[in-house]
C-alpha cells in the first residue's frame, strides 16, 4: 500500500486457489489487515460489447457471459469489475450467476478444464462516466484508470476479459514480471 490508496499486484488473481481457499481478493485484503468484498451487481448472457469481442478473439455479435462487481475495500468501493467469458465456457455455470465463488472464479475456470497460462494487460486514464462517478464515489474532475486484461489458455484461446475500473487518486498498479 501507498498513503491511504491501495497498490494492486496481479499475479495473486491469475493463478487458481488451493481448495478451501477463499478469493485472491479476501485474502490479500486481510494480509494488510483489511477487509475486501465484493457485490455483484449482475451476471448475465450478453452480446459482446466490441472492444469485448476482440479481447476474446469473437465475432462482434457473439454471446458472452458477463459478471458485474463493485470491489471494495474496508466497505468502501474501490473499483468496478467487468468480467466477461466466452459463452461456450461459462452458460450453464456458476459463472452465470450471482453468488460469490468460493476460491474465485480463476479456481472454477481450473476447475472446468481452463487454465489461464499468459495474461495481457492494458492500462489507460480517463475520466470516468456518471455511473462509475457515483459507483466509485468520485469528486467532481477526479480521472480513474482502467485495467483491460485478457487471460488465455495453452492453445493462446481468451478465456476470460476484465475491464476494471479504479479511482486513479486512489490506486498504484505494481507489475513484477520474471524474465527467462
Amino acid at each position: 500500500m501507498s498513503g491511504s490508496g491501495w497498490t494492486s499486484t496481479s499475479m495473486p488473481y491469475l493463478a487458481p486457489r488451493a481448495a478451501g481457499d477463499s478469493d485472491a481478493w479476501t485474502e490479500e485484503a486481510a494480509a494488510a489487515g483489511r477487509r475486501g468484498g465484493q457485490r455483484i451487481l449482475h451476471a448475465a448472457e450478453v452480446t459482446a460489447p466490441p472492444e469485448v469481442a476482440g479481447m476474446l478473439g469473437l465475432a462482434e455479435s457473439s454471446t458472452v457471459v458477463v459478471r458485474r462487481r463493485v470491489i471494495e475495500l474496508d466497505g468502501e468501493p474501490t473499483e468496478l469489475t467487468d468480467t466477461y467469458y466466452p459463452a461456450d465456457i461459462a452458460a450453464g455455470t456458476p459463472l452465470a450467476g450471482t453468488a460469490k465463488i468460493r476460491g474465485g472464479a480463476v479456481t472454477l475456470l481450473a476447475a472446468l478444464g481452463h487454465v489461464g497460462v499468459r495474461v495481457v494487460e492494458n492500462v489507460t486514464a480517463r475520466m470516468p462516466g456518471a455511473e462509475e462517478c457515483e459507483r466509485l464515489r468520485l469528486g467532481s474532475g477526479e480521472p480513474v484508470l482502467q485495467l483491460a486484461r485478457t487471460t488465455y489458455d495453452s492453445v493462446d484461446r481468451a478465456l476470460q476479459a476484465d475491464l476494471m475500473v479504479m479511482p486513479a487518486g486512489r490506486q498504484q498498479l505494481r507489475y513484477e514480471i520474471r524474465i527467462g
